[in-house]
């Protein structure tokens, strides 16, 4: 085994050991139900393992998935910024989750931690790293974005003074609907291609990154887990979700390399929510709180502003 393959299993064991750790802190604060594990094989090479968590007292649907893939040839996806790497064998790693609450007042989220490297005859190895976490709440807390965000910015401290400034606004234009006009949700942070400081750099920020997964998550879903709700609030939910399966089957990456590569579709598409509602040019009621979550959440801003 060469450095460089050493390299690669440190990042192996590391994104297996984080779907281990957040599976088992959501089990935790969930209380009731367990993830289902289901362990794959990919045709083409590697393979992964989905743990999914359904109907649960805080959890309608939580899917934590790690996958390990490779294969001959680089899918489309992969090669729309690099061409150049079109036609080369590639490994690919990573550990993707959505989480789906049944309370209206707790958010969706998303988070993603991945490695990539490319493989070619004589040709040093190109590689990158990629991931971040994004909120998407279906009604407005300050208090809760604040706290999103400033985790977000202590996750970025020690990379530099404007990183987290960076991979906010890339998480902005990221989850961006543009047949809508709007955010996914409140955002993130986002990086993708990221190579520029070295491996045990790049590869330090990703721990840094998703290591504050967790401390910026379950203290929102704490705050509001058991927080009184009725049928209008729970309609509002199913009807926002259906922004998000449009943004995934439209507009996501990840979706588009499992699907290209050949990967699980079961796993690849776990991030859609498993209740959802479409209404025909639906408007909220003036001055209500469904008013403000559109009118004044769904739009890039800088959050910390004030601070």
């Amino acid at each position: 085994m060469n450095d460089f393959d050493a390299s690669i299993r440190q990042v192996d064991e590391y994104l297996k050991s984080l779907q281990q750790q957040i599976v088992h802190a959501l089990e935790g604060i969930d209380g009731k139900e367990k993830f289902r594990h289901d362990e794959w094989q990919r045709a083409a090479g590697g393979g992964g393992q989905s743990r999914v968590l359904v109907d649960g007292s805080v959890f309608e649907q939580a899917g934590v998935s790690y996958s390990h893939v490779h294969g001959e040839e680089l899918p489309p996806s992969a090669t729309t910024t690099r061409p150049e790497l079109a036609g080369r064998g590639f490994q690919a790693m990573g550990v993707s989750l959505v989480l789906h609450p049944k309370n209206p007042y707790v958010p969706t989220t998303h988070a993603n931690f991945r490695f990539f490297c490319t493989e070619a005859d004589k040709a040093e190895p190109v590689w990158w790293f990629g991931g971040g976490f994004d909120l998407t709440p279906y009604y407005p807390f300050r208090d809760d974005v604040l706290h999103w965000h400033r985790t977000a910015r202590q996750a970025c401290t020690k990379f530099g003074d404007d990183i987290y400034d960076k991979y906010k606004k890339c998480c902005d234009e990221y989850f961006f609907l543009k047949h809508r006009n709007e955010t996914r949700g409140v955002g993130g942070l986002f990086f993708d291609d990221l190579n520029e400081w070295g491996f045990e750099r790049c590869f330090e920020f990703t721990r840094a990154v998703g290591d504050q997964f967790l401390p910026a998550y379950l203290p929102i879903v704490d705050a509001h887990k058991n927080h009184p709700y009725g049928k209008r609030q729970r309609e509002f939910q199913l009807y926002r979700r259906g922004r998000y399966v449009e943004f995934n089957l439209i507009y996501d990456r990840g979706t588009l390399f499992g699907l290209q590569s050949g990967g699980r579709t079961e796993s690849i598409l776990m991030s859609l929510p498993p209740r959802v509602r479409w209404e025909y040019a639906w408007q909220p009621e003036p001055g209500s709180p469904e008013e403000k979550l559109t009118a004044e959440y769904l739009r890039p801003q800088n959050w910390l502003e004030q601070e």
